[in-house]
């Protein structure tokens, strides 16, 4: 039996989120609170997710099954991101 595009990119897309995003996402997220700034590198991952986030959103769209995952998600990186605007401003006006 083939598996449908759908059901190839469902699969995708999560193994890629399980695997490499989710775990990346709970390092920055230790960073943050942790009152670290974030790197270059760490900039441009959330950029990355920041863009891919469009393409996402509408898979999600037409799999509501996702939903929730993907709302707690974009909660983790916006808080993600929130928190290392903090600290950013707090580094600058220590100097």
């Amino acid at each position: 039996m083939n598996k449908s595009s759908d059901e190839i990119m469902s699969a995708a897309l999560l193994k890629q989120f399980t695997e490499k995003r989710l775990p990346r996402a709970f390092e920055l997220e230790k960073k943050v609170l942790a009152n670290k700034t974030l790197s270059e590198s760490d900039l441009m991952f959330l950029e990355m997710v920041l863009n891919d986030a469009q393409y996402i959103l509408r898979f999600v769209d037409k799999h509501p099954e996702y939903q929730e995952m993907a709302s707690k998600a974009i909660k983790l990186y916006s808080d993600i991101s929130k928190k290392a605007l903090e600290n950013e401003n707090k580094n600058k006006n220590r100097k």
